[in-house]
């Protein structure tokens, strides 16, 4: 079934549903120069100015855009794999040196994906270039080796085969090695200006603020006093107030925030250039600047200021007449795209929104000027020193050490438990389980892991979450394409018309077998790839035929009914692809082993002045199209797309991918050129899916686990220029999709368990969706997929499976199922279909026929089954004296000092009565120590992750609470919970 998943290019869909693709809404390039009072050039630099693509001059008006396009990218509880999936539980690392003799760590856990019974391998590489994960599928009868993790990781060639490293205080190293991707935690400078302050001496000199400035500053966070400060401090002085008495802090999403205030740092009268408000906010990677006066006075330039460190500023005004904020971003040239993107025009009246939007936005900015050359090469020596020297630390204690224990052999296979009830062993395990969970609780206590389950301020509805559509789906789907609001699938027992709340209907039986299919509806046409091997052919319907069949009942067609569909030429093809942008003609390339038939058909709209034409037209329009040439290849290729040239003539293309590359083949002469070639020993073609950027062609490679970005020129005297160029890019899947849908800005990877979501214009990952038994079934439209959710018979027996599983006090050496999900006792399998609205990803409304092909009816809304709902907006609601007394017990429970679980609470007991707790609007308040920042995050980490589905039944509440093992003090850490996929 995979395989014709991969061969029917499931991940297609029409470019003109996919969004649009623009760099433009990330700002332009501008040479910014900044002049003194007297006109004199001082300073200049080349700036990417993002303004919401609109003039200065434009009216106050609220923004266009959606709270949904807002999101943290990379996000710390889907990047710190370290942190969030290794530390504390048994797992395995490995040292050793590739063919140029640099050193290398391997990190390898069996987990158990956000108790979704999904058992994955977790993999980190550790080099010099940075850090590589990937997420490898477990089988039960299929054993993994050290080898083939580090294959799928394109290192084949070792100079010294890879060792185990059985100390527990590797743990402490590696941890510090994932420290190095950038800081939890952010500084951020703020700068005011006055009304036509044109230098940074007269900017940094301003003593006080305006009222509008205040009033913004208390909208960023907190004012906290420094001397005494026990959380973040960004660098400032909390013993001798040496850096100013106050300053501005915030928790955002799980990160603290601390500002650096030109106001609020150390004034002096005699320094005009006031270093030591320099010395701060000169050295913070991003800086706000609020500025006074009115729109036409002279605006900040960032040429302004004199810093090498400073690569972001955010120009803030406010405008008293509407009580609204305008900004404005400025970033360095080298600093990669980021978003959110600016609304147009970037005015927030929503003072709230506008909070969210420029924190989301700065921190993003800070994690991508990570990757500049002034930061990467830094970052990639320090890493390179600290590799090289933990391996001198450890090769000679490896060399050694000459026990049973160091005896597992490169070739070895990962083990999935002891093969021996040794007692060293499990006494090794218990420390090693031991030092990672103190580690873990250390980490947690200092500030520096995330606690974002805990301090999200905003309940949101995200655009990939999904809609059920058809409940207890019992057919195996082998392809499907959208229809209206329906679904035509093609099943093991037939081709069905599945409509949300109706009864499939039978439309072919299953004496068809469709391979593959395109309902396009403008042209009144259903086309179809039927069969397999010499008897497949392609075969072509009107759509309006096949309604009327439906409506009137008449018959449901077979296999030799659908004679008078056959296209002529196409017996024994396996794959078919047609033009996503119909402009004048449909254009569909069948692929017979290595040949290429070109085929086409003139644009014949559907619509209402032809209506009459089509129902006197005959019923199978095969006569419409016409064989146009052949083309051969040197191969029978795998993927096939085809690209639309600027001129449709002459200039069409084929992306076809086989052997160990991708090449462009023209559509009018046959000659071949070479797109990309991969080198890997083994490929899996994935998809090439057309994205046309202002109108330009451009292609997305996707193979493996990676996703590159090939510009593709206009053919320039028959040949299209292949070259680099500084639009290309490349990102890399943390697991090997089998289908990749584009819905700008998102791509979305599907795997057998996930949904991988990432921004299409820079790769940076924005959520990863856990979907057990996953089936992407179409994507040309509305995005369509079946799952698979196991409701379970007993819970008592499932509450008391995790609980021994999970406790840490005889640690195994993988906590995990052995049985798959569909062997689970007393549990019944419910696959379902489920869709994702295209609107909501794209953002816009979709031009397509709502109207059903099924019979009219009332239309009743689902309910949304959030694919990405966060545990937070499920919080218990709790009393304050409540909130005080269980974070007493827990604060005594983390530091040793109980041994007694914490208590069921009485509002946990009666969640059903108590209306839900509203979050903070500035996403947690001060916190005055360390341990009470801890205590917080843990207390709210634990009472979300008692229900962490939607279910807010009171038995179901006490089972999950006395599943919890809360009488060991480490297990309460709950940073990093995922969140829960409850399909509905």
């Amino acid at each position: 079934l995979m395989k014709c998943f991969y061969s029917s290019s499931v991940s297609e869909d029409l470019g003109c549903r996919r969004g649009e693709f623009s760099r433009k809404h990330y700002g332009s390039v501008e040479l910014l120069i900044s002049s003194d009072a007297d006109g004199a050039i001082q300073r200049a630099g080349r700036f990417r100015v993002e303004n919401g693509s609109s003039g200065e001059n434009t009216d106050y008006t609220p923004g266009t855009w959606h709270r949904t396009d807002v999101h943290l990218e990379n996000p710390e509880c889907h990047t710190r794999w370290y942190f969030k999936y290794f530390l504390g539980k048994v797992h395995q690392n490995y040292i050793g040196t590739d063919a140029e003799k640099n050193p290398f760590f391997l990190s390898v856990v069996l987990s158990d994906q956000n108790n979704q019974r999904v058992p994955q391998y977790h993999s980190i590489l550790w080099r010099k270039t940075g850090t590589q994960k990937i997420c490898l599928p477990y089988s039960p009868t299929k054993t993994l080796s050290v080898k083939s993790i580090l294959s799928a990781m394109s290192l084949d060639k070792f100079e010294k085969s890879p060792r185990e490293i059985f100390h527990p205080e590797i743990q402490k190293d590696l941890l510090v090695l994932e420290e190095q991707e950038g800081s939890v935690n952010f500084k951020f400078g703020v700068l005011y200006a006055k009304d036509g302050q044109l230098t940074d001496d007269e900017m940094f000199s301003n003593e006080t603020g305006s009222e509008s400035f205040q009033r913004f500053l208390h909208l960023l966070g907190d004012t906290i006093t420094l001397k005494g400060w026990t959380g973040y401090r960004g660098g400032l002085d909390t013993k001798n107030d040496t850096t100013g008495t106050c300053s501005i802090y915030t928790v955002f999403q799980g990160h603290e925030i601390m500002f650096h205030v030109s106001t609020m740092l150390p004034y002096s009268r005699e320094n005009k250039q006031q270093v030591e408000r320099k010395r701060h906010i000169g050295n913070d990677i991003v800086t706000i600047v609020f500025q006074e006066g009115e729109e036409s006075s002279p605006a900040f330039k960032p040429s302004m200021i004199r810093s090498h460190f400073t690569h972001i500023f955010a120009l803030v005004r406010y405008n008293k007449q509407n009580d609204s904020y305008r900004l404005k971003i400025f970033s360095e040239e080298s600093v990669p795209l980021f978003g959110p993107p600016l609304p147009s025009p970037p005015v927030f009246t929503n003072h709230q929104e506008f909070r969210d939007f420029v924190l989301v936005k700065l921190i993003n900015g800070e994690k991508a000027t990570l990757e500049t050359p002034t930061f990467s090469q830094k970052r990639q020596r320090t890493l390179d020193m600290l590799i090289r020297s933990l391996y001198q630390d450890l090769m000679p204690d490896l060399h050694k050490v000459n026990n049973m224990l160091n005896r597992r052999s490169f070739s070895d296979v990962l083990p999935e438990s002891p093969k021996s009830t040794r007692k060293k062993e499990e006494a090794r395990q218990a420390e090693f389980v031991r030092l990672g969970q103190a580690l873990k609780l250390k980490t947690t206590v200092k500030g520096d892991a995330t606690a974002n389950l805990a301090t999200t301020s905003f309940c949101k509805k995200e655009p990939w979450e999904s809609q059920s559509f058809c409940s207890n789906f019992p057919h195996e789907v082998v392809c499907a394409d959208s229809w209206g609001q329906s679904l035509l699938v093609s099943t093991d027992a037939g081709i069905l018309l599945v409509d949300d709340g109706q009864p499939s209907v039978q439309v072919f039986d299953k004496t068809l077998q469709i391979k593959q299919m395109h309902v396009l509806e403008a042209l009144d046409l259903l086309i179809a790839r039927t069969d397999k091997g010499k008897d497949s052919r392609l075969l072509v319907f009107r759509l309006s035929a096949v309604q009327k069949d439906i409506e009137t009942k008449q018959m449901i067609r077979s296999k030799y009914d659908c004679r008078e569909n056959k296209l002529e030429r196409t017996k024994g093809c396996h794959l078919y692809a047609i033009n996503t942008h119909h402009g004048s003609e449909l254009r569909i390339v069948v692929a017979i082993r290595n040949k290429l038939l070109l085929v086409t058909k003139k644009y014949n709209p559907r619509n209402s002045s032809t209506s009459s034409s089509l129902l006197s037209s005959p019923e199978s329009p095969v006569e419409e199209f016409q064989y146009i040439r052949e083309i051969c290849l040197s191969d029978p290729p795998v993927i096939m797309t085809l690209v639309d040239g600027p001129t449709g003539d002459s200039d069409n293309m084929i992306c076809v991918a086989y052997r160990h590359q991708f090449d462009l083949v023209n559509e009018s002469t046959g000659e071949s050129y070479r797109l990309h070639h991969v080198e890997t020993n083994k490929v899996n073609f994935v998809a090439a899916i057309d994205v046309y950027e202002d109108g330009e062609a451009g292609l997305l490679l996707c193979y493996n686990y990676v996703c590159q970005y090939r510009k593709v020129y206009p053919f320039n005297g028959g040949s299209p220029l292949i070259q680099p160029s500084a639009y290309d890019f490349h990102f890399s899947w943390n697991q090997v999709p089998y289908a990749v849908v584009c819905a700008f800005p998102y791509i979305l990877a599907f795997t057998t368990d996930s949904i991988e979501i990432r921004l299409v214009v820079n790769g940076n990952l924005v959520h990863t969706a856990v979907v057990p038994e996953l089936q992407l079934v179409a994507s040309r439209s509305d995005i369509y997929f079946k799952a698979t959710t196991a409701v379970s018979g007993s819970s008592d027996s499932s509450s008391k499976e995790m609980s021994s599983r999970s406790s840490p006090q005889t640690p195994t050496a993988y906590e995990m199922p052995e049985r798959p999900l569909s062997s689970l006792e007393g549990e019944v399998l419910c696959k379902n279909l489920y869709k994702i609205p295209l609107s909501n990803l794209v953002g816009r409304s979709i031009e397509r026929p709502l109207k059903s092909p099924l019979a009219p009816k009332v239309i009743t809304t689902t309910t949304s089954s959030g694919i990405a709902s966060l545990p937070v907006t499920h919080s218990l609601s709790l009393s304050r004296m409540e909130i005080k007394e269980i974070a007493s017990r827990t604060r005594k429970e983390l530091l040793g000092l109980l041994d007694e679980p914490i208590p069921k609470t009485e509002s946990a007991q009666k969640q059903k009565k108590v209306p839900r707790r509203q979050s903070d609007p500035k996403q947690g308040a001060v916190r005055s120590t360390s341990s009470d920042r801890i205590i917080s995050s843990s207390f709210e980490s634990y009472s979300e992750g008692c229900h962490l589905s939607s279910s807010s039944d009171p038995d179901t509440l006490a089972n999950r609470e006395e599943s919890s093992p809360s009488s060991y003090p480490f297990q309460l850490i709950s940073l990093y919970d995922e969140d829960i996929i409850d399909l509905k």
